[in-house]
């Protein structure tokens, strides 16, 4: 699968850009969409637990946070990464200007009709947002005849069945668990994330420090198989007598899988052990669904692997994309660790002190919230404004 190519910029303009580019390329809004998202709804969330947040979501309270998590947070980066890669991989223009606006706006109402509107408008408005996106992308990609990159549309289409299941759970539409949806769409997208870092982390970390990466194609296979096996088993429900015994092999292939990639010498490369790191956590979530702590997993799938991936992504294309050398400062590299301590603040307690858990929470919506509020500090800026280096995008 090929990856979005990042350069360094050729040449820098005299002045700083001016104007508004928000709309050039699908990363900028729906990276800027995301980020705002993150430091508002998590915060709304913990005030809505403790009664004083004022509002009615059309879910409840716990699977509107979890929905708008990863249909709302993690589907607008995915989008926006698509829209972005798939420019490269054909030669062709995804949506731009109007048409990037219009869906940006749809992915928006989503976001307040869950909040405004009743169950059946919120859940219709919510689910055109990634079947339209899909149908944008897969113009492209069918008019290039790219037929190695259709996986994207599956996972679109699949990400919409998911979506639909949890809207359909939650409000007896169907006799499905509430959850089975939102689980399947967290399975989904870890698996997107453990085959995408298999391509680009050895690859970057190779460039980068010039170090070998060992691979070894058995063992990728076992890894990404037995992980999506696990996951889909945890998803469903499946028993404890499928699931550890599946969690544990992929346990032990993704870490030979990962200790491959060379990890150690990228520990004074912020842009680099960010990507480790988070991918690293998989291995963490699946020990944690074999010894049956199913739901600190998932908190450590979400924030660990996935927040921490698409942090670590979208700071990494964002730079790149704009212009800018690939390098990160102070405060990306604050927003890494915020992320890391927002991740232990929500898990620990669960596992070694339960009466920390209201602390606990708290303390790691306020390290998400400042995570990101400091990442739109300085990369809205970028993502509104033209390229530095004067090119299109």
């Amino acid at each position: 699968m090929a990856v979005i190519p990042l350069t360094e910029p050729r040449r820098k303009p005299a002045a700083p850009p001016r104007g508004c580019a928000v709309f050039a390329l699908g990363f900028r809004p729906f990276y800027l969409l995301a980020a705002i998202l993150a430091v508002l709804f998590v915060p709304l969330w913990v005030l809505q637990l403790a009664g004083v947040g004022g509002l009615n979501p059309a879910l409840p309270v716990l699977l509107w946070h979890g929905h708008e998590m990863v249909f709302g947070f993690a589907c607008a980066v995915i989008v926006g990464f698509l829209f972005t890669a798939g420019k490269n991989w054909t030669g062709l223009a995804t949506p731009t200007g109007w048409p990037l606006a219009a869906l940006a706006g749809l992915w928006l109402a989503g976001r307040v009709a869950l909040l405004l509107a009743p169950p059946m408008a919120a859940a219709v408005i919510d689910l055109t947002f990634l079947p339209l996106a899909g149908i944008a992308l897969a113009r492209v990609l069918i008019r290039a005849g790219s037929r190695r990159n259709y996986f994207a549309l599956l996972i679109l289409a699949a990400l919409t069945l998911a979506n639909a299941l949890s809207h359909a759970g939650a409000h007896g539409w169907l006799a499905v668990s509430p959850l089975l949806g939102l689980h399947l769409a967290i399975a989904l997208i870890a698996t997107l994330c453990t085959v995408i870092a298999g391509r680009i982390v050895p690859s970057f970390t190779a460039n980068a420090l010039k170090t070998v990466p060992w691979k070894n194609a058995w063992v990728d296979r076992i890894a990404i198989t037995a992980s999506v096996a696990s996951l889909l088993a945890w998803a469903v429900s499946a028993p404890a007598e499928v699931l550890t015994p599946l969690a544990l092999v992929a346990a032990m292939a993704q870490a030979v899988r990962c200790w491959g990639w060379r990890p150690g010498p990228t520990l004074r490369v912020p842009l680099l052990w960010s990507l480790h790191l988070a991918h690293g956590w998989l291995i963490v979530a699946l020990l944690l669904l074999a010894a049956g702590q199913l739901t600190a997993a998932v908190h450590v799938l979400t924030v660990g692997l996935i927040a921490g991936l698409i942090l670590g992504m979208i700071t990494r294309t964002a730079l790149g994309h704009t212009g800018r050398l690939l390098k990160a400062g102070r405060l990306e590299t604050a927003c890494y660790v915020l992320l890391q301590l927002a991740l232990l603040a929500r898990v620990l307690p669960a596992l070694l002190w339960p009466a920390a858990y209201l602390p606990g929470l708290h303390l790691s919506a306020t390290l998400w919230a400042a995570c990101f509020a400091l990442y739109l500090w300085k990369y809205a800026p970028m993502l509104w404004h033209p390229r530095v280096d004067g090119q299109e995008g």
